[in-house]
Parts: C-alpha cells; structure tokens; sequence
C-alpha cells in the first residue's frame, strides 16, 4: 500500500498486478508505464507482466496474485479511502472468485477504512459479488471512456453496493446519452502523460448536467494533456470535490 497523489483517494493497495488492454481507455494507461518502470527496477511482483511495443509498455495479459499483500491495511490504523488495485483490475478473469473472497475479508476487517475498487469488467464484477456481502466501507464502480462502453453502466446497476460509481476517465467522447440512476459518484478526467488524448469542454458539460439531473455526487479530476499540472482541475472557475452520500443503497 502506498500513499498517492490521486485527487479523490488517500491510499492505494494492491493485492493483485497486471492486466489486459480491453478497449480504447487502456491505450496510455499509466499503470502499464508504472508496472514497466517497477520491473526494470527490479521488482518481482512486476516481472514479465510488460512488453515493449514500439516506443511503449504494454499488459502481456499475465496477472499476479500478491497474498502477502492482504495483511497490509491491518496495518493503517489511521482511516484512509483506499483505492483498490490501481495497479491492475480485481474483477479481471484470470482472477479467482476465492481471491476476491479474501480482499473481501480483509475489508470487512477494516472497516476503518473505505475501499474503493474501480473495475472495467463490471459484469464480472456483478457475478462474482452476488456471493458476497454488501459491505458499507465498499465502493464499487466503473470505467466508461466514451459511449461505445455506456453499457459498463448497467451492469454496475446491477451490483448490490453501499455506493456505486462511474470513472469518466479517460473521457474520450461525449458520453451525454449516459443514464446516472442508481449511481452515486461520477468521475471526470482527462488523459495525461506523454501520449493524452484532448477532452473537451463539452463532454464534461454534458457530464456535470447528468449528474445534477440525476442527483450524482460530481468529483472533476483534472482536464489532462502532456502537462496536467499547467491544465489544472478547475472547472468553471471551481473545484468540484464532491463525494458520494456513503447512506446511500
């Protein structure tokens, strides 16, 4: 677990690494770059779980338990919103059910602290928890880049969640046509890093008018580009640091 410079999370933790580029939002993850720069440094936990193509890193597809790593929020006496697999996707398929079983029991034993698990394999997500409690210190959610994936959204409606949210990042395309109910947090960021792809103006209008219709929780990011820090996160001369009602079912 480390601390993170992620505007909406305290803390990061993860149990498993490595992934797969599933669609159009994985393309310049930062993750795959991270998993990348950690193997070269040595780090086993990140061994082969990258491959160069061309001029970047990419997820071979392999995906690395870390059992070790569950004993770690015992730890963090001090609560934290914790950010669950920044580092990979707990609902991936190489993943087991009986995996997810343990990082759900090391949540329901820290309830001190608030868990965060954003996936994009949300039907998954929704199979593999229909057997698990719902446990109040657990948000779960989903990332939609554009409206080719607003059907992520649904299926997140269909998991039983103390509060269920919607990654708008990388936002890649208006996603106006995007049905908010039963959803408590969305939010909206632009790409970063080297290669980002622009967001527009527009596209987070048609989020924040979403939300407000729909009585979700609005959290802006960052606008992105190759230097986010120049671009900022003010929206509308305002940050936007909304959370979610946690009383919410």
């Amino acid at each position: 677990m480390a601390e993170t410079s992620i505007e909406w999370t305290d803390a990061t933790w993860n149990p498993v690494a490595g992934c797969t580029v599933l669609s159009p939002g994985c393309t310049n993850c930062y993750a795959m770059r991270m998993a990348a720069r950690l193997d070269a440094m040595g780090v086993k936990k990140y061994r082969g779980l990258t491959r160069k193509s061309g001029r970047r890193a990419v997820w071979t597809g392999r995906v690395r338990l870390d059992r070790a790593s569950l004993a770690v929020p015992h730890r963090w006496k001090k609560p934290r919103r914790i950010f669950v697999n920044s580092m990979s996707d707990l609902f991936h398929d190489a993943v087991p059910a009986e995996f997810v079983g343990a990082v759900w029991s090391v949540m329901s034993a820290t309830p001190w602290h608030t868990y965060q698990i954003l996936t994009k394999r949300p039907d998954r997500m929704a199979d593999v928890t229909a057997s698990l409690p719902t446990l109040p210190n657990v948000w779960l959610g989903a990332s939609v880049e554009s409206a080719d994936y607003l059907e992520r959204i649904n299926h997140l409606r269909k998991v039983r969640a103390a509060v269920r949210f919607i990654s708008f990042e990388p936002l890649l395309g208006s996603v106006a046509a995007a049905n908010l109910s039963g959803i408590h947090w969305a939010i909206v960021g632009g790409e970063s890093g080297p290669r980002a792809r622009p967001m527009l103006k527009e596209w987070v209008d048609e989020i924040e008018a979403v939300c407000r219709k729909s009585k979700t929780a609005f959290f802006f990011k960052q606008w992105g580009g190759v230097r986010k820090k120049e671009t900022g996160r003010t929206y509308r001369d305002t940050t936007f640091d909304e959370m979610p009602d946690v009383g919410l079912q």
